[in-house]
């Protein structure tokens, strides 16, 4: 199913999702037009044959897929200002957080509400690794099945309530930095015990991601394969129960929280 599709907000988000979709071949660049204010920014992609233009609406009037990608504090406008554009045969994909779906519907004319979808990507887009988050409204069979293959161009994508896209932030958006600082951790104990620092860097980073893809690839539960590797009064048990009795689990779940509690708290 062939169609266009307009990015509003060429930012770095924006950006990346473009960037992931041709790379995929899912999308031609004839098939994609992108918005920005400074259009001057946008030249390589016009340069690659997408369309450029810091006109909103027209790009949205354009486009069978309209996807929201501005910053939280400017989406009311940027949707009344596309609002007439819309129709109700369009799809509209908001990756703006902490904006629900009733908020958008809201600023929608009643007559030309498209089919709405949320989604949270994380920042690994932009190698086409992300880990997105999916929820929608009012959307038919064919139409989630498009935008699962969209975001499936660009990293993996499972479909949540919407109810929990505060908590796929946290978890799937936040996690990243969370992640890279146990990643960061890791680093400066391999310098501790002797590696310089490119090396202990990417030994650090490739065990974490051979040990995300154990977990990927074969559906297991970590502790099956942390099992694998604590022998009987071994060095592995040893770092672990070290890092338990430092609070290292009850520390990551308590930033989780506050992580999102802080969300809660904004709106």
């Amino acid at each position: 199913m062939s169609k266009t599709i307009a990015i509003i907000g060429g930012g770095n988000l924006g950006l990346s999702i473009v960037e992931g979709l041709t790379a995929g071949g899912f999308l031609s660049p004839g098939q994609i037009t992108i918005t920005r204010r400074n259009t001057t920014l946008l030249q390589p992609y016009q340069q690659q044959g997408m369309a450029i233009t810091n006109d909103n609406a027209a790009a949205a009037a354009g486009a069978d897929v309209i996807l929201l990608a501005v910053k939280p504090f400017q989406i009311r406008e940027v949707i009344r200002e596309i609002a007439p554009s819309l129709t109700a045969e369009k799809l509209l994909i908001s990756v703006v957080t902490g904006v629900s779906t009733q908020e958008m519907r809201s600023e929608l004319l009643e007559d030309k509400i498209p089919a709405i979808f949320r989604a949270m990507p994380n920042t690994a887009v932009a190698i086409r690794e992300s880990m997105t988050c999916l929820s929608h409204s009012k959307a038919t069979e064919d139409q989630v099945n498009w935008v699962l293959e969209l975001f499936s161009q660009v990293g993996r994508v499972v479909i949540i309530d919407e109810k929990l896209m505060d908590a796929a932030t946290v978890l799937g958006a936040c996690g990243t930095a969370y992640a890279m600082r146990y990643i960061r951790a890791n680093i400066q104990g391999g310098i501790e015990i002797g590696f310089d620092a490119k090396t202990a860097s990417l030994i650090a980073a490739q065990t974490v991601k051979g040990a995300a893809e154990l977990l990927l690839q074969k559906g297991t539960h970590p502790e099956y394969e942390i099992d694998k590797v604590t022998t009987p009064k071994g060095c592995t048990i040893a770092g672990l129960n070290e890092m338990e009795h430092q609070g290292f689990s009850s520390s990551l779940i308590k930033g989780i929280s506050a992580s999102y509690v802080k969300i809660q708290a904004d709106k």
